[in-house]
């Protein structure tokens, strides 16, 4: 597994990139450095939701999709609710969940596109962004993926979706993106209980005993571990081991509110 990434500045904005997909999909993650928004949101928020001004928001997302090379209308968002549910997006989809929420993709945790025009978005501030892309496929993916959706199992069930439409497990590409550490992931038994139940096998890898009946949650681990169960190869998963609450990336646990990063992904031309 590759753990390699780099942060670059196009117009005003920081965005991570990793390397090793350069060529195999276009794929970036927002910092919170070079939006609008002030106080606890400060400066790149693209979440509508968290109670930031949405005018600021706006700004932020059409400075986000030009920076990322692409129109805001070419965005298209989910809604988010932390659970297993995936979406096949197709190309009059385009724009939705941009403006306000109402029209994002509804009860959804992961997008699938065949469309090369389309701009996957994801919104985070712990959870773990994940690309997934069979170039060759032409199918790509992007994945929301927080304790709840680990449990219920999003990341195989989007990969049963991009196989369905002819990706290929072992040819599959995939970027973790920046997410809270396993450090910084206090849980309760309840989770951990969860965790065991869905993933036994991976259980005893990513739980660690924090004391006090408390445990600390590998997220990193699991988002890795649950894609080689379904199949992708180690060399073909890349992680941005950047963790959330650095300064660089906003952080739930850390403040309450805070903003939401983004990652963006659309098929390579």
């Amino acid at each position: 597994m590759s753990r390699a990434y780099e942060i670059s500045r196009n117009h005003g904005i920081d965005l991570l990139r990793w390397p090793a997909l350069r060529g195999e999909v276009d794929a970036a993650v927002t910092t919170r450095q070079g939006g609008v928004s002030s106080g606890a949101y400060r400066s790149l928020n693209l979440a509508l939701l968290v109670g930031d001004d949405p005018v600021a928001v706006a700004e932020n997302r059409r400075r986000a999709a030009a920076a990322f090379g692409a129109d805001l209308g070419d965005l298209v968002l989910a809604d988010q609710v932390h659970g297993g549910a995936v979406a096949l997006v197709p190309a009059a989809w385009r724009g939705r969940g941009t403006t306000g929420p109402h029209d994002a993709v509804p009860g959804v945790d992961a997008l699938v596109t065949l469309e090369p025009g389309v701009v996957l978005t994801i919104l985070v501030a712990d959870c773990v962004p994940v690309v997934l892309v069979d170039p060759d496929a032409g199918v790509l993916a992007c994945v929301h993926a927080g304790w709840r959706g680990t449990v219920a199992r999003v990341l195989e069930r989007c990969v049963e979706v991009m196989v369905s439409h002819g990706a290929r497990p072992g040819c599959l590409r995939a970027g973790i993106g920046p997410a809270v550490s396993a450090a910084g992931y206090p849980v309760g038994e309840e989770v951990a209980a969860a965790v065991r139940r869905s993933l036994p096998r991976i259980a005893p890898s990513v739980l660690a005993p924090a004391g006090d009946g408390r445990w600390t949650l590998d997220l990193w681990e699991a988002t890795r571990r649950c894609l080689l169960g379904c199949g992708l190869d180690p060399g073909h998963v890349h992680l941005a081991d950047a963790p959330t609450g650095d300064g660089r990336f906003y952080s739930d646990r850390r403040a309450r509110p805070c903003g939401r990063f983004g990652l963006l992904a659309r098929l390579a031309t």
